[in-house]
């Protein structure tokens, strides 16, 4: 059915635009792609899972479900903004003037590293994420939709609006502008650039984490390579909408989402890969910015 494939395709959407938004977020600021990014949606997946896992064990998921809920987002969310705080300050930071090509084997390399660490510390083995939310669907138009994905598409949409209110109404988010348009003026205005760059890598941090978190909770289990195919399908998002561009990789994550889920309901399941990167192929000839290109001047 259409409508249910649309659906579908909207929940796998808002996850892709999640943590496509980290990486256009932190290439608008430093002009850097942060592979290891896929990486850290991985570990919130983990730790929501272990999270989730430890409140049920104590009792807390039985009598207080969304409680439990807001402390695995989190919890997953400051331990995942440690993780791309030190990402920024440990891989980066030292060779921000360094050759191009310095920062992109660096992130390369971090990513690799956390994979490994993670099956080293958690097994390669998949984790099983506790069901504990109704999985009953709901008539909406006469289209069953799982609470899940409602949760999901409400969440995310929540997420991107608040992102959306933060770059371009406080102080910081004008920061974060001025320092994606010129890194030296703003630092001459008295804009703290390395701060500002700090805060943009745990600001995608956090989104990522989010979308670990609901990606678990709605597939129930996690293994340490997730977020290498995660973070390639975000990053073709971001590609999509016009990197750089917060509005674009929003739009772009929602769009990959239904190109997979309509190719993989109406031409082949085994190839919904396939048609999400033909489609960026497509963009990528007769607009090489992006869909979303023509803003890119403005970037965060």
């Amino acid at each position: 059915m259409l409508l249910q494939q649309i659906v579908n395709g909207l929940a796998l959407g808002a996850v892709y635009a999640l943590i496509a938004l980290g990486y256009t977020m932190v290439y608008g600021v430093l002009e850097l792609i942060n592979f290891a990014h896929g990486e850290i949606y991985m570990i919130g997946a983990y730790l929501g899972i272990l999270l989730l896992t430890f409140f049920t064990a104590v009792g807390l998921t039985q009598h207080h479900l969304v409680l439990s809920l807001f402390l695995v987002f989190v919890g997953a969310a400051l331990y995942c903004a440690g993780y791309g705080l030190t990402l920024e300050r440990v891989a980066y930071r030292p060779l921000r003037h360094a050759n191009r090509l310095s920062p992109l084997i660096s992130a390369i390399g971090m990513s690799i590293f956390l994979q490994n660490y993670v099956m080293l510390a958690q097994g390669s083995t998949d984790k099983v994420f506790p069901h504990l939310l109704p999985s009953e669907p709901v008539a909406v138009l006469g289209v069953p939709i799982s609470l899940l994905q409602i949760f999901i598409i409400l969440t995310s949409i929540f997420l991107m609006i608040g992102l959306s209110l933060f770059v371009k109404k406080t102080r910081l988010g004008k920061a974060m502008r001025a320092t994606a348009q010129d890194k030296r003026m703003a630092g001459l205005v008295g804009i703290d650039i390395n701060k500002v760059i700090a805060i943009t890598f745990v600001i995608g941090s956090i989104l990522a984490s989010a979308a670990g978190v609901m990606v678990a909770i709605y597939y129930g289990l996690v293994n340490f390579f997730i977020g290498y195919v995660a973070g390639i399908k975000a990053f073709t998002a971001a590609v999509l909408g016009g990197i750089g561009n917060i509005p674009g990789a929003m739009a772009g994550g929602f769009i990959l989402g239904l190109v997979e889920s309509l190719g993989a309901g109406y031409l082949s399941s085994e190839y919904k890969d396939v048609f999400a990167f033909l489609i960026l192929i497509v963009v990528l000839i007769l607009r090489p910015s992006g869909l979303l290109g023509e803003k890119a001047s403005e970037k965060v």
